[in-house]
Protein backbone atom coordinates (compact mmCIF):
# COMPACT_ATOMS: atom_id res chain seq x y z
CA UNK A 1 0.00 0.00 0.00
CA UNK A 2 3.18 2.16 0.25
CA UNK A 3 2.91 2.23 -3.24
CA UNK A 4 -0.10 4.93 -3.36
CA UNK A 5 1.73 7.67 -1.17
CA UNK A 6 5.51 6.97 -2.64
CA UNK A 7 4.82 8.77 -5.74
CA UNK A 8 3.56 12.01 -4.24
CA UNK A 9 6.86 11.71 -1.89
CA UNK A 10 8.89 11.22 -5.24
CA UNK A 11 7.12 14.13 -7.41
CA UNK A 12 7.80 16.54 -3.88
CA UNK A 13 11.25 15.91 -3.49
CA UNK A 14 12.77 16.07 -6.84
CA UNK A 15 10.42 18.97 -8.00
CA UNK A 16 11.25 21.51 -4.55
CA UNK A 17 14.92 21.10 -4.95
CA UNK A 18 15.73 21.10 -8.96
CA UNK A 19 11.99 22.68 -9.98
CA UNK A 20 12.15 20.18 -13.22
CA UNK A 21 8.45 18.82 -13.63
CA UNK A 22 9.29 16.37 -16.17
CA UNK A 23 11.98 15.11 -14.01
CA UNK A 24 9.73 14.69 -10.99
CA UNK A 25 7.16 13.14 -13.57
CA UNK A 26 9.34 10.54 -14.95
CA UNK A 27 10.89 10.06 -11.64
CA UNK A 28 7.53 9.05 -10.03
CA UNK A 29 6.15 6.77 -12.80
CA UNK A 30 9.42 4.67 -12.78
CA UNK A 31 9.34 4.55 -9.48
CA UNK A 32 5.47 3.44 -9.93
CA UNK A 33 6.88 1.07 -12.76
CA UNK A 34 9.51 -0.66 -10.62
CA UNK A 35 6.68 -1.52 -7.78
CA UNK A 36 4.64 -2.75 -10.55
CA UNK A 37 7.29 -4.96 -12.06
CA UNK A 38 8.28 -6.58 -8.42
CA UNK A 39 4.75 -6.60 -7.61
CA UNK A 40 4.40 -9.13 -10.73
CA UNK A 41 7.47 -11.19 -9.58
CA UNK A 42 6.19 -11.91 -6.20
CA UNK A 43 2.67 -12.90 -7.79
CA UNK A 44 1.44 -10.34 -4.58
CA UNK A 45 -1.77 -7.80 -5.45
CA UNK A 46 -1.15 -4.77 -8.07
CA UNK A 47 -3.91 -2.78 -7.25
CA UNK A 48 -2.01 -0.23 -4.63
CA UNK A 49 0.44 0.39 -7.66
CA UNK A 50 -2.03 0.31 -10.36
CA UNK A 51 -3.88 3.31 -8.12
CA UNK A 52 -0.59 5.17 -8.01
CA UNK A 53 0.41 5.00 -11.91
CA UNK A 54 -3.28 6.19 -12.60
CA UNK A 55 -2.63 8.81 -9.73
CA UNK A 56 0.26 10.06 -11.68
CA UNK A 57 -1.53 10.00 -15.10
CA UNK A 58 -4.34 12.08 -13.88
CA UNK A 59 -1.45 14.75 -12.24
CA UNK A 60 0.57 15.01 -15.23
CA UNK A 61 -3.14 15.86 -17.17
CA UNK A 62 -4.15 18.66 -14.84
CA UNK A 63 -0.25 19.92 -15.01
CA UNK A 64 -0.73 20.15 -18.78
CA UNK A 65 -3.74 21.50 -18.03
CA UNK A 66 -2.29 24.30 -15.91
CA UNK A 67 0.48 24.72 -17.91
CA UNK A 68 -1.73 25.67 -21.03
CA UNK A 69 -3.23 28.30 -18.80
CA UNK A 70 0.07 29.90 -18.19
CA UNK A 71 0.47 28.69 -15.23
CA UNK A 72 3.76 28.91 -13.56
CA UNK A 73 6.07 25.78 -12.79
CA UNK A 74 5.20 26.17 -9.26
CA UNK A 75 1.11 26.40 -10.07
CA UNK A 76 1.70 23.38 -12.60
CA UNK A 77 3.34 21.58 -9.43
CA UNK A 78 0.28 22.31 -7.21
CA UNK A 79 -2.04 20.84 -10.01
CA UNK A 80 -0.44 17.93 -9.81
CA UNK A 81 -1.88 17.31 -6.17
CA UNK A 82 -5.40 18.80 -7.35
CA UNK A 83 -7.19 15.40 -8.49
CA UNK A 84 -6.13 13.36 -5.37
CA UNK A 85 -7.89 16.40 -3.30
CA UNK A 86 -10.97 16.06 -6.15
CA UNK A 87 -11.17 12.36 -5.62
CA UNK A 88 -10.75 12.09 -1.84
CA UNK A 89 -13.74 14.62 -1.84
CA UNK A 90 -16.53 12.53 -4.27
CA UNK A 91 -15.18 9.60 -2.45
CA UNK A 92 -16.43 10.95 0.61
CA UNK A 93 -19.31 12.66 -0.42
CA UNK A 94 -20.37 8.69 -1.81
CA UNK A 95 -19.67 7.17 0.99
CA UNK A 96 -21.35 9.19 3.15
CA UNK A 97 -24.43 10.16 1.27
CA UNK A 98 -24.93 6.13 1.00
CA UNK A 99 -25.04 5.87 4.76
CA UNK A 100 -27.45 8.80 4.51
CA UNK A 101 -29.75 6.63 2.39
CA UNK A 102 -29.50 3.59 4.39
CA UNK A 103 -27.12 1.67 1.76
CA UNK A 104 -24.11 2.08 3.06
CA UNK A 105 -20.76 1.12 0.53
CA UNK A 106 -19.59 -1.43 2.99
CA UNK A 107 -22.46 -3.37 2.55
CA UNK A 108 -22.09 -3.66 -0.93
CA UNK A 109 -18.49 -4.50 -0.33
CA UNK A 110 -20.14 -7.35 1.55
CA UNK A 111 -22.50 -8.50 -0.47
CA UNK A 112 -19.38 -8.88 -3.16
CA UNK A 113 -18.04 -11.32 -0.43
CA UNK A 114 -21.19 -13.32 0.06
CA UNK A 115 -22.39 -13.36 -3.98
CA UNK A 116 -25.48 -11.87 -2.30
CA UNK A 117 -25.57 -8.06 -3.50
CA UNK A 118 -28.51 -7.00 -1.51
CA UNK A 119 -29.20 -9.84 0.96
CA UNK A 120 -27.47 -8.07 3.93
CA UNK A 121 -29.53 -5.34 3.72
CA UNK A 122 -32.60 -7.47 5.19
CA UNK A 123 -30.96 -7.73 8.23
CA UNK A 124 -31.02 -4.31 10.20
CA UNK A 125 -27.84 -5.25 12.76
CA UNK A 126 -25.72 -5.78 9.73
CA UNK A 127 -27.39 -2.26 8.22
CA UNK A 128 -25.65 -0.24 11.20
CA UNK A 129 -22.71 -2.03 11.67
CA UNK A 130 -21.80 -1.43 8.03
CA UNK A 131 -23.06 2.36 8.18
CA UNK A 132 -20.74 2.89 11.46
CA UNK A 133 -17.47 0.77 9.10
CA UNK A 134 -18.52 3.35 6.30
CA UNK A 135 -18.24 6.39 8.26
CA UNK A 136 -15.22 5.66 10.04
CA UNK A 137 -13.43 4.46 6.18
CA UNK A 138 -14.12 8.05 5.01
CA UNK A 139 -12.76 9.84 7.74
CA UNK A 140 -9.03 10.16 6.60
CA UNK A 141 -10.67 11.29 3.07
CA UNK A 142 -12.85 13.50 4.88
CA UNK A 143 -10.06 15.13 7.16
CA UNK A 144 -7.66 15.27 4.23
CA UNK A 145 -10.19 17.22 2.00
CA UNK A 146 -10.96 19.87 4.70
CA UNK A 147 -7.13 20.19 5.29
CA UNK A 148 -5.48 20.07 2.09
CA UNK A 149 -8.55 21.80 0.41
CA UNK A 150 -8.12 25.30 1.73
CA UNK A 151 -4.16 25.14 1.40
CA UNK A 152 -4.51 24.40 -1.97
CA UNK A 153 -6.60 27.17 -2.83
CA UNK A 154 -4.37 29.47 -0.65
CA UNK A 155 -1.49 28.57 -2.73
CA UNK A 156 -3.79 28.71 -5.97
CA UNK A 157 -4.37 32.32 -5.27
CA UNK A 158 -1.21 33.04 -3.97
CA UNK A 159 -2.19 33.74 -0.65
CA UNK A 160 0.88 31.80 0.73
CA UNK A 161 3.78 30.76 -1.52
CA UNK A 162 3.23 28.01 -3.56
CA UNK A 163 6.00 26.55 -2.85
CA UNK A 164 4.98 26.38 0.88
CA UNK A 165 1.47 25.07 -0.10
CA UNK A 166 3.37 22.02 -2.13
CA UNK A 167 5.05 21.24 1.03
CA UNK A 168 2.34 21.17 3.57
CA UNK A 169 0.07 19.27 1.17
CA UNK A 170 2.70 16.70 0.67
CA UNK A 171 3.14 16.33 4.26
CA UNK A 172 -0.39 16.30 5.29
CA UNK A 173 -0.81 13.10 2.34
CA UNK A 174 2.10 11.20 3.39
CA UNK A 175 2.17 11.75 7.26
CA UNK A 176 -1.16 12.62 8.75
CA UNK A 177 -2.96 10.57 5.73
CA UNK A 178 -1.52 7.50 6.82
CA UNK A 179 -1.96 7.83 10.67
CA UNK A 180 -5.55 8.49 9.68
CA UNK A 181 -5.92 5.76 7.82
CA UNK A 182 -3.73 3.41 10.46
CA UNK A 183 -6.46 4.91 12.89
CA UNK A 184 -9.42 4.20 10.67
CA UNK A 185 -8.07 0.23 10.21
CA UNK A 186 -7.39 0.09 13.70
CA UNK A 187 -11.00 1.28 14.75
CA UNK A 188 -13.06 -0.78 12.31
CA UNK A 189 -10.77 -4.02 13.62
CA UNK A 190 -12.12 -3.03 16.96
CA UNK A 191 -15.80 -2.62 15.36
CA UNK A 192 -15.64 -5.90 13.60
CA UNK A 193 -14.15 -7.41 16.84
CA UNK A 194 -17.00 -6.03 19.11
CA UNK A 195 -19.68 -6.57 17.01
CA UNK A 196 -18.39 -10.34 15.97
CA UNK A 197 -21.80 -12.19 17.78
CA UNK A 198 -24.11 -14.33 16.10
CA UNK A 199 -26.22 -11.70 13.69
CA UNK A 200 -29.51 -11.75 14.36
CA UNK A 201 -32.04 -13.23 11.82
CA UNK A 202 -34.57 -11.33 9.42
CA UNK A 203 -37.98 -11.01 11.38
CA UNK A 204 -39.37 -12.80 8.05
CA UNK A 205 -37.17 -15.70 8.38
CA UNK A 206 -36.99 -16.11 12.26
CA UNK A 207 -40.66 -16.83 11.90
CA UNK A 208 -40.27 -19.15 9.09
CA UNK A 209 -37.75 -20.97 10.88
CA UNK A 210 -40.07 -21.59 14.37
Amino acid sequence: MLEAAIPGIIFTAIWLPTKELEAALVASLAVAGAALLLRIVQRSSTQYVFNAIFGIGLGWVFVRWAESSGGSESDQALAFFLPGILISLGYTVVMGASCLIGWPVLGFMLGVATEDATGWHENKQVVRLCSRLTWVMLLPGAIGVLLQGPVWLLGHYDRIDTDVAVVIIAVLRTGLGWALRIGSWALMIWLLARNATPLEAPEGKAAESS
